[in-house]
Formats: C-alpha cells, structure tokens, sequence
C-alpha cells in the first residue's frame, strides 16, 4: 500500500465486499421491504379513512398531517429494523475479519486501527442508506396518489433514522470488539436496547431524573424526529455516542496489547464522553421542521413570550403516570423550553400513578411563579398555559391570523399498489440482486 489514503480506500472496498458477501445483510434487505410496506399501508388506509374515505366523516387536526399520520408509522419499521436487524450485520462485519484470521493480517500494516473501525462504520452506514430505499418507495408511492410532501419533514426524520442507525453501528461494533464470539456480542448488545427501553419504563412511571435520561435515549431520539423536531443537544449526544462506541471498538481491536490496558482505555473513553454528553445537554437549539409547526406554539405568540425576560417556576402537582401530566408537557411545556430562555418546571407528587392523591385539595394544581408573581391553575392545555402566563407577566395575548392556521392535506385514496410492490417487487428484486452479487463475488 503507497499511502494511507490508498489503504483506507482500499479497506473501505475490502469491508463493502464483505458487506455484500454477508447473508445477514440480504436478509435484512429483504424482511425491510415488508415490514416497511405493512406500516406505510396501514397509516395510509387510516389517513384515508379519516379523510373521508369510503363515507366516513372528515377528520381534523394532526389526522391530515402527512408527517403524523404517514410518515413516522412508515418509517418507524426502520427503527424495528435497526434494533433488531441491523446489529447482526454489524457484528458480522466487525467479527468476521476476528475469527477468519484476517483482522491479524490487517494489523501487521502501519494504519491506525480506529481509521479501520470507520472504514467498517462508512460502509454499514452505506448499507443502512440501501434499507432507507424501502420508505423512499412509499414516498415515491404516495407521491402518485397525489400526496404531498414537505422536504424539511423528510429531511429531518431521515437525519433522525441516520443518526439511531449510527448508534446502532458503534454499539455492535464496541461489543463484536469486546465479546469472543459473535453471540456474545449479538446477547451484550440487545442487553443494551432493552436496557434503554427499560429507562423509558422507569421515566414514564418514577420521572424526575429518569425522565431527562430518556430524552436522549435512541427511542425519544427518533420520535422526536419524526415529529419534525431537531434538538441540537439531541443530535450532539447522538454523535458523541458514536465516536465513544467506535473509539472502544477501536481499542478492543487491537489484539497484541494487553488487556490492563484496554480496559484502561475503554474507562478513559467513558469518561471523557460521559462529560461530553454532560456538557452537551446544555446545548439550547432546535429547530421545528414541521408543517404544522405541531412542536411549537404559534408564531405571534412565540414572538410575546420571547419579549418576557423574568425567569418562570412552574409547580406541577399530577403524578408520572397522570394523563394530564402528559398532556402538558406535550401541549404547553416541550414548546415553553424552546421558546423561553429561563423556564424551571418542577412536578410535585407523593405516588406515581396520582390515583389516591385525588382526594388532596392541592392535586392537580399548576402553579406559575413569574419574577414573584404567582398564580394557580389547573388547565394543562397549550392554550389555558399561554393564557395564564400573559396574564401573569401582563401581556396582552397576540390574535392569532387565519392565514397561519395549519389546514393539512387530506387525501382519501387507498394505497394501491402498495401491496405488490413491498411483497412481492422488493423481495424479489433483493433476492436476485443479492444471488447476483454474491455469485460474482464468489
């Protein structure tokens, strides 16, 4: 090899051989295409239905929002995808090189051995584009039966998908890296996924400190960004994520040191990513990308709030597990943090699911507290939030302009097509490509 640039190139090739040599690879192809097509096909007969469709009534709101009712159902069989499928590729691929021998042949050449686990991540991450192609096609289906489409919103969960994909990746790379055998690797790895599922379970029931972790977890992750919504303190934890997860794939790989200080190592990477992801949740961006502006209140009166410079307390008396508790946060509060620079919310009960705390006088009270100002209510609407705070802060409310009313798109066409082409053109088409390939490669 002349250079390193030369060898890094050829690398990335060798690893793209071995991706379109790996079964797992195919196979995750070809279960993609169904399992998108089932989604798109369902969320697609709801909009329709919903839409009027075969003589229902018409339906309001979010239901003619294209990103809500089609696209986050469709492509959230990609996050099925990259947690149950997508790691058996990536241990493959990372594995594969260990027990054939091979990896002690790469390690004789003067090449850093954190380049090569990125030469594996380029060209996963490649792969990942090619399962990306089955929600393409139901864009491309929705298209011809005159959908509409907003290109911010695609963009914004297809970064979404890129980024849990990559997670993905430098999580099966770190443990394929660690474990001796691939299913050690595969087991350490589901570990991890269910143990992020199990830090969503404990947020919804205990929040408080369980609840800020599972907003960076890869399941809030995606649906935040199916939503329409980038938060940059999102997006940098996701990426710090990823250079800690391929950074201790790098460090297990090299075989000829010792494991003392390995292990040393992989603390040290912790560590320093542990305060990374620390220093990166104060991170204030975000950007709402949806056509609905569904993420954030309306402009006029994002324009009033912004004018407010008191900091604001909220107290909250309603319980995790509290209906109402979900729909403030998800109404009023989530859009009040993006908006207002010195918000402070603070949930107050003495169980977590509230149902023996009806009986106190004070549950279910939400006080606001603006420069000592305060005042009480217990609406958890966006409308009663906004209310309450421009009548505390003596702000007269904004008029909201009919112009900027959020219509949607209804459509009430069923999905034809849609059947034949992700179970029985996709699949086909996977099959003969992959026998193709693989006979060439053979």
């Amino acid at each position: 090899m002349r250079s390193r640039r030369n060898a890094f190139r050829w690398l990335v090739g060798k690893e793209w051989r071995e991706l379109l040599a790996s079964r797992s690879f195919w196979i995750m192809l070809v279960l993609a295409g169904p399992l998108v097509g089932m989604s798109f096909i369902s969320a697609v007969q709801t909009y329709a239905e919903a839409s009027g469709l075969g003589g229902t009534s018409a339906g309001v709101g979010e239901a003619f929002s294209p990103l809500i009712g089609v696209w986050a159902p469709t492509f959230s069989a990609c996050e099925l995808v990259a947690a149950f499928l997508l790691p058996f590729v990536c241990i493959r691929l990372v594995a594969g090189d260990r027990h054939n021998g091979a990896l002690k042949l790469e390690l004789q050449h003067a090449m850093p051995t954190f380049p090569r686990v990125g030469a594996k991540a380029i060209v996963l991450m490649g792969g990942w584009l090619a399962v990306l192609a089955a929600p393409f096609a139901a864009i491309l289906l929705w298209k011809s039966y005159g959908g509409t489409l907003y290109a911010p919103e695609l963009a914004a969960i297809t970064v979404g998908h890129l980024l849990n994909a990559g997670l993905t990746v430098a999580l099966a790379a770190a443990m394929a890296s660690l474990g001796e055998h691939p299913s050690t690797a595969a087991i350490l790895t589901l570990s991890v996924t269910v143990g992020t599922w199990i830090v969503n379970f404990a947020a919804a029931v205990h929040g408080g400190v369980w609840e800020t972790v599972a907003g960076y977890t890869p399941t809030a992750m995606v649906a935040e960004f199916q939503h329409g919504l980038i938060r940059l303190s999102v997006v940098l934890v996701a990426l710090a994520l990823i250079v800690a997860g391929l950074g201790a794939a790098a460090v297990w790989m090299r075989l000829g040191i010792p494991i003392v200080r390995r292990v040393n190592q992989s603390i040290a990477i912790a560590l320093v990513a542990a305060v990374v992801v620390f220093v990166c949740t104060y991170a204030r961006g975000s950007w709402d990308t949806s056509e609905s502006r569904g993420n954030s209140f309306a402009e006029a009166d994002e324009e009033a709030l912004r004018q407010i410079r008191t900091p604001l307390h909220i107290e909250a008396h309603l319980a995790p597990e509290d209906p109402r508790r979900s729909d403030l946060e998800r109404q009023a509060l989530s859009k009040l943090r993006r908006v207002m620079p010195d918000v402070t919310v603070e949930y107050v009960s003495a169980t977590s699911i509230g149902l023996f705390e009806q009986t106190s006088a004070h549950y279910g009270e939400i006080w606001y507290d603006l420069g000592g100002r305060k005042t009480m209510s217990r609406v958890t609407s966006g409308e009663g939030v906004l209310e309450t705070i421009f009548e505390l802060a003596g702000v007269k409310p904004p008029v909201e302009s009919e112009e900027n009313i959020f219509r949607g798109h209804p459509l009430a066409v069923p999905p034809r097509g849609a059947a034949a082409v992700f179970y029985g053109i996709w699949p086909v088409t996977i099959l003969a490509g992959g026998f193709f390939v693989r006979r060439r490669h053979s």
